[in-house]
């Protein structure tokens, strides 16, 4: 009967019995061996998993994506304007959500009891960062881009701290196929092609096991911070309600301010009609959490109820579902800060410069679905030296958070669409056609 469920219905079951498990077992003393022992190990498999494909995926994703840009000296400058508008509303994400995380700082509310707990799960990593951050003090102000560039490309694919070096690679592989032949690129573009389709399928078999690897984590992450007092699990949780709310309201400022303000400064739809006309694709993106499963409604609805041109549409609304993470871009910053202050860690301002590098290039390499967002919180993680086991944290809220996020996604793409199409004099005077929207049953 389980699996007749929804995947995003078994999980919030997992989470939730996860939840009780951990705090029943704490009520009637069942020894913590039993959990950490026989249970624990299902969340890590299921942690592992996601950083098993974490790499291949950012490979075979971007490449995909850069070569998808076609002719160079044909869609330089339509390309050119599509890619800086994603980084800036990309980077604008971010910075909003380091900015509201670090102003209500949701993690630092769990007492000391609570935050040693937690740290004690991680002491070994204390004296690696000590170590780092020795390092660091002595490097040149250029060393981040020294490390970008890999000296070796497969070690690189084993750590998946070294991402931005493949990042580095993938774009100019991209590149690369754009500019030879393109009968020798065809066969390597269909390999990656289908490399990307393999590991969406591995992401689908991994995520079969994530009601029972929420579950594990969930209830060991109780057993393990609480103990023998049940209150620190209730500060727990208090503390996930504000870190939703902090996630939910930086969505929301995406949404109300930032998209109506491009809307209005660079074409003349008002922002009522646009919500209107892209409402179908907004409710689909809700229910599925993703944006591959979303695009054919959304290139229909553009085109017909925006009047975008199909050119402009085909070439923007498939990159931005590759490289436009906007709602999972802020999310990651905010989940990122959460876990650091959660596990009582101080990030340094170039940290937090790092989770804005590291967030904006995880975005091109995420793929458009449900998961996805995940995997490279992971990546984020690493890269900054938080332990990737703090995504326990997260976990219980991630599914309804993943809905509004990829809505946020959505609605960014065929903002940045209109904005190309109206600055190219594509859009007929910004005007909403009047038909009547499709339903969402694609």
């Amino acid at each position: 009967m389980l699996k007749k469920l929804p995947l995003h219905t078994q999980i919030i079951i997992g989470l939730v019995l996860g939840l009780a498990f951990g705090l029943v077992s704490i009520q009637v003393g069942i020894p913590k061996w039993i959990t950490l022992d026989y249970i624990k190990p299902v969340g890590t498999v299921f942690i592992n998993g996601l950083k098993m494909i974490a790499m291949p995926l950012v490979l075979a994703s971007l490449i995909i994506g850069v070569s998808n840009l076609g002719d160079i000296s044909k869609l330089s400058r339509i390309g050119g304007k599509t890619l800086t508008a994603f980084l800036i509303t990309t980077i604008i994400a971010i910075c909003t959500g380091l900015g509201l995380v670090n102003l209500f700082k949701p993690g630092e509310g769990l007492p000391d009891s609570t935050r040693e707990s937690l740290m004690a799960m991680y002491e070994g990593d204390a004296g690696k960062r000590a170590e780092a951050a020795a390092q660091l003090q002595d490097q040149s102000p250029l060393q981040p881009l020294v490390d970008m560039v890999p000296q070796n490309l497969f070690l690189a694919t084993t750590d998946n701290a070294a991402m931005l070096q493949v990042v580095f690679f993938a774009i100019l592989a991209g590149i690369a196929l754009l500019q030879i032949p393109k009968s020798k690129a065809e066969p390597v573009v269909a390999f990656f092609d289908g490399l990307n389709d393999v590991i969406i399928q591995i992401v689908n078999y991994i995520m079969v096991i994530a009601p029972y690897g929420v579950f594990a984590l969930m209830a060991s992450l109780i057993v393990e911070i609480a103990g023998d007092n049940p209150e620190s699990a209730v500060t727990l949780l208090l503390a996930l309600l504000k870190y939703s709310l902090i996630v939910l309201g930086g969505l929301f400022f995406m949404m109300l301010v930032i998209y109506p303000l491009m809307l209005k400064s660079f074409t003349k739809i008002k922002y009522a009609d646009f919500f209107k006309a892209i409402r179908p694709a907004q409710l689909l993106a809700f229910s599925t959490s993703s944006s591959n499963a979303t695009l054919p409604v959304t290139m229909k609805l553009t085109e017909e109820e925006l009047g975008v041109s199909e050119n402009i549409s085909s070439f923007v609304l498939p990159l931005g579902a590759t490289v436009n993470m906007n709602g999972t871009s802020l999310y990651q910053s905010v989940a990122a800060v959460f876990i650091a202050q959660a596990l009582g860690m101080d990030l340094s301002f170039s940290q937090q410069v790092m989770i804005v590098l590291t967030s904006t290039l995880a975005a091109i390499g995420s793929a458009g679905v449900p998961g996805a967002g995940l995997i490279m919180l992971i990546v984020v993680l690493e890269a900054i030296g938080v332990p990737a086991a703090g995504i326990a944290l997260i976990m219980a809220p991630d599914r309804i958070l993943d809905m509004f996020r990829t809505v946020v996604n959505v609605t960014g793409d065929v903002v940045v669409t209109a904005v190309v199409a109206s600055t190219e004099g594509e859009l007929p005077d910004g005007m909403i056609r009047k038909s009547n929207p499709m339903t969402p049953n694609e």
